[in-house]
C-alpha cells in the first residue's frame, strides 16, 4: 500500500527542469526521474510546463509537481492500491483522474513519474528485481535477454549545432558474445572515432550533441557513415559492428518535401521518393541494419511505399509514439515493422507495456529508447530486459545519464550469471530475440 507521495523539481541532462517523484510503501521510499524529448511527435502525451518565461525560460514543472503532491498522491493513498499487483489499475486510475486523452490536465510527466516509482515499489514489495517485476507485468516468458546497445556516436539534426540534417548515427556491436563485451567494443569504437574526427577535422570538431555523440562539421550522411566505417575497421571490428540511422525526418519536412539543408544557408530539397532512394543507397553501401523515422509522421503514404522494398528494421517513432491506436493504424497501412518504445511518449508504464505486447502480436520488433533530455534514472534498462526487446538505444557511452543505463545492464547481466538464471545476449537476433 502507498503511504506517501512527494515530488520535486530537478534537472535533466540539458539543464532543463524535470519532475522527480518519490513513493513510500512499507519497504521504504522509491524514486523516479522523468526524461524529456526535443524531437517530439505531434501525438505524444503532453508534458506539462509552467510557461512562466522569467523562470527557466518557461520550462519549469512546478505545476506538475503540485499536481503530484496535491491531486495524484492523496487520491492514490485514499484508494489503497496494492503496488505488488495493481500497477495497471494505478495507471488507469491516474488516467481517469486526469480526464483528457493525452494527459494534458495533470501532465504526462507527473503521471509517468508516479507510475515508474510505483513499479519500483511493486518490485520491492514482491522481493524481485525491477526487470523481473516488469517481465511479470508483460507476461513475458523464456530466458532473459540482454540487449544489443545501439550507441548514438554521431549527432546531427536538432540534437547538435552542426549542419547535418540526419539526427543520429548509431553503432550496434551485434558480433559481441555478451552485453559487457558489446559495451567494451562500443567504447573502443567511440574513442577511436574521436581520433578519426580529430585527424580529419581538427581537435575542435569533437564537441558532442544532446546525446553525447560527436557533432563534427559534416553535412552528408555518407560522410558520417564513412567516419564510422573507418573507426570500426581501425579497431578490427568490421562485420561485428553494424550501423543504424535515425534521420528524425519530421524536423526537416516542409510542404510535402524534405529539406536536408534546413540547418544551412542553401536548401537541399528532396521529394519523398528521392529521399527513399537515398536511404536505399545508404543501406546498399553500408552495413545499416535499422532505420528509424525515415519519413515524417504526416507522410504516411511514403512510409507505406518505402516499407514495400525495405529489407531492414523500419522503426516508427513519431509515427507511433508508443500508442496502441497509432500502432493499429500503422499496421493497417503496412507503414513499418518495428516500434520505438519511449515510456514518456505515452505517460504510464502499463500503457508502454501494452504497446509492446501489441507490437509483438503484429510480429514487429521493439526498440527501447531514452530521450535527448535524459536523467540518471536507469528504468529503461530494466524495462528492456523485462520485455526482452533485444535492443535499446541510450546515447553514446559518455556522460552519466547515458552510461547509467549501460552500467545497469552490465549489473543485470552479472546478477543473472551469479544467480544461475537462464539468459542470452541478443546479438545478431536483436530484432526477434524470442527466436534465440
Amino acid at each position: 500500500m502507498i503511504t506517501a507521495v512527494r515530488a520535486s523539481q530537478r534537472l535533466d541532462s540539458r539543464g532543463n527542469p524535470t519532475i522527480q517523484v518519490d513513493v513510500k510503501t512499507s519497504k521504504g521510499w522509491f524514486r523516479s526521474l522523468v526524461p524529456s524529448g526535443a524531437s517530439t511527435g505531434l501525438h505524444e502525451a503532453v508534458e506539462l510546463r509552467d510557461k512562466i518565461k522569467s523562470v527557466y525560460g518557461g520550462k519549469g514543472v512546478e505545476t506538475a509537481v503540485k499536481n503530484v503532491q496535491d491531486v495524484i498522491g492523496p487520491a492514490l493513498i485514499e484508494k489503497g492500491f496494492d503496488v505488488r499487483t495493481q500497477l495497471k489499475e494505478i495507471d488507469q486510475f491516474m488516467r481517469k483522474l486526469d480526464g483528457t486523452p493525452n494527459k494534458a490536465r495533470l501532465g504526462a510527466n507527473a503521471i509517468l513519474g508516479v507510475s515508474m516509482a510505483c513499479a519500483r515499489a511493486g518490485a520491492a514489495e514482491k522481493g524481485v528485481p525491477l526487470y523481473e517485476f516488469l517481465r511479470g507485468e508483460a507476461g513475458v516468458e523464456g530466458p532473459f535477454v540482454l540487449p544489443v546497445p545501439f550507441l548514438n556516436v554521431l549527432n546531427g539534426g536538432v540534437h547538435s549545432g552542426n549542419k547535418m540534417a540526419f539526427q543520429e548515427f548509431m553503432i550496434a556491436p551485434v558480433g559481441a558474445t555478451s552485453f559487457e563485451e558489446s559495451i567494451r567494443i562500443g567504447c573502443e569504437v567511440y574513442h577511436r572515432l574521436k581520433e578519426v574526427i580529430t585527424a580529419k577535422h581538427g581537435p575542435t570538431a569533437t564537441g558532442v550533441g544532446d546525446e553525447e555523440g560527436f557533432a563534427p562539421p559534416i553535412v552528408l550522411p555518407q560522410q558520417a557513415l564513412d567516419l564510422l566505417e573507418t573507426a570500426v575497421a581501425d579497431c578490427g571490428y568490421t562485420g561485428k559492428v553494424k550501423f543504424a540511422i535515425d534521420p528524425a525526418s519530421s524536423e526537416f519536412f516542409r510542404d510535402g518535401l524534405y529539406d536536408l539543408g534546413f540547418k544551412q544557408e542553401t536548401r537541399n530539397v528532396l521529394t519523398p521518393p528521392g529521399l527513399g532512394e537515398l536511404y536505399h543507397q545508404l543501406i546498399y553501401q553500408y552495413p545499416v541494419v535499422l532505420l528509424e523515422d525515415p519519413f515524417a509522421e504526416e507522410d504516411g503514404d511514403s512510409w507505406t511505399e518505402f516499407n514495400k522494398t525495405c529489407k531492414i528494421e523500419l522503426v516508427g517513432d513519431d509515427l507511433l509514439v508508443t500508442n496502441v491506436e497509432r500502432l493499429r493504424i500503422a499496421r493497417e497501412k503496412k507503414a513499418c515493422n518495428s516500434m520505438l518504445l519511449k515510456v514518456n511518449q505515452i505517460g504510464t508504464v502499463s500503457e508502454a507495456i501494452a504497446a509492446a505486447n501489441l507490437a509483438t502480436s503484429f510480429g514487429w520488433s521493439i526498440f527501447v529508447s531514452h530521450r535527448s533530455g535524459e536523467t540518471t534514472d536507469d528504468f529503461i534498462a530494466d524495462l528492456t530486459v523485462g520485455l526482452g526487446t533485444g535492443h535499446l538505444k541510450s546515447g553514446a557511452p559518455c556522460r552519466g545519464e547515458r552510461t547509467a543505463k549501460y552500467n545497469r545492464l552490465m549489473d543485470i547481466e552479472s546478477e543473472l550469471k551469479a544467480t544461475g538464471k537462464p539468459y542470452q545476449y541478443a546479438g545478431e537476433n536483436f530484432r526477434f530475440p524470442q527466436n534465440l
